[in-house]
């Protein structure tokens, strides 16, 4: 499947490793940046899902999105494990949940751009109705020279795989685009609740904050892992 992504922020903080490790399946060990271990809240939109040869999908193929992930290792190398995904079509969470296994649900959902400034909003709706809900707004930066990015930068955006849990099989997916054009960004105000609901703890302290305009991704069939 080919699709875009686009302002899409990154907000990060550290989290004991034990605690990842005890909610992945077997296969698949927790990836940690020195020593610590890293959950995101990543909201974006979606843009033009389609297949790799032919149109994108009309209307279904458009949405918001914003999910909950960690980073692990397994078999096939690093990648990512989402606690969550949340978007604001119905139709592809079914979709998704069949295909790859991963955990999407249905919400409401907005992003606002006001100049420098991006809200993001969720509230869950299916299957867990107002089990979740969030909102973020950061302020944007300047672009990052790619001199310029630490290696945690690079630890929470550099992936190029996807793991997930397919009926009783550990499955990974590929997935390519060019390397993230990265800001660094503030957070004007946040009040969240989706990382607790993806089975955390309600984060303390500032997040490590990125936002990236967008690339273009090509997502590969999932595989046993």
């Amino acid at each position: 499947m080919r699709q875009r992504w686009e302002q899409l922020s990154y907000l990060h903080w550290p989290v004991a490793p034990n605690v990842v490790q005890a909610m992945l399946p077997s296969g698949l060990e927790v990836d940690t940046h020195d020593g610590k271990a890293w959950v995101g809240l990543v909201p974006f939109q979606m843009r033009r899902i389609g297949p790799v040869r032919g149109p994108a999908v009309p209307y279904f193929g458009t949405f918001a999105e914003t999910n909950v992930r960690t980073y692990v290792r397994g078999r096939m190398g690093p990648g990512v494990w989402f606690n969550s995904l949340d978007i604001d079509r119905a139709l592809p969470v079914l979709v998704a949940q069949t295909l790859y296994g991963l955990p999407y649900q249905w919400a409401a959902m907005s992003i606002r751009k006001d100049g420098d400034r991006i809200t993001y909003a969720a509230l869950r709706r299916w299957p867990h109705r107002n089990r979740a809900h969030g909102a973020v707004t950061i302020r944007v930066r300047d672009p990052i020279p790619n001199d310029d990015l630490t290696p945690l930068d690079l630890f929470l955006t550099a992936r190029w795989r996807l793991y997930a849990q397919l009926g009783s099989k550990l499955v990974v997916a590929p997935v390519a685009h060019r390397p993230w054009p990265l800001h660094r960004a503030d957070v004007v105000a946040l009040a969240d609740g989706m990382v607790a609901a993806g089975g955390y703890q309600q984060p303390e302290g500032e997040p490590h904050v990125l936002y990236s305009p967008g690339v273009s991704v090509v997502a590969g069939r999932p595989t046993r892992a």
